[in-house]
């Protein structure tokens, strides 16, 4: 069975602009019908539900992309194949809690030195890697 994009849209909560967006960046495929219009076979549906639901995880596009290509385009995503994806985002998922943990502990040590002492702060400045690598101004990501 194939379906519009507009019955895509309806059927999984996306809006069109969305669909054409993950679309044009390698997420789902459509075809063309006689009339040049999008169809789309019902596997995207689950395709979308995974994009939305990793999303939300906070997984970047360029990350779910890299993991749906893996994927045969023609059917849908199994349960095998969704415990796979979950799997490599989990490890990322673990990675990011653990820093936000970080920030958190160190935070309220922040809080107290009131980000005057640069060689001290353990969030903008840790282990006074500015002073290493410069002795002006710079900014290292957090």
């Amino acid at each position: 069975m194939e379906l519009s994009v507009g019955q895509v849209a309806k059927r999984s909560g996306v809006a069109v602009s969305a669909l054409h967006f993950y679309e044009k960046k390698g997420l789902i495929f459509s075809s063309r019908n006689a009339g040049n219009q999008r169809r789309y076979s019902t596997s995207v549906l689950r395709r979308v539900a995974i994009i939305k639901t990793a999303q939300q995880l906070g997984i970047s596009l360029e990350d779910i992309k890299r993991v749906l290509s893996e994927l045969p385009r023609e059917r849908s995503p199994s349960k095998e194949d969704w415990s796979k994806m979950a799997a490599i985002w989990r490890i990322e998922l673990e990675q990011r809690i653990a820093g936000l943990q970080r920030l958190s502990e160190n935070l309220y040590s922040c809080i107290g030195c009131g980000c005057l002492s640069l060689e001290k702060c353990a969030l903008r400045n840790p282990d006074d890697l500015m002073g290493k690598e410069s002795s002006g101004g710079v900014l290292l990501k957090a």
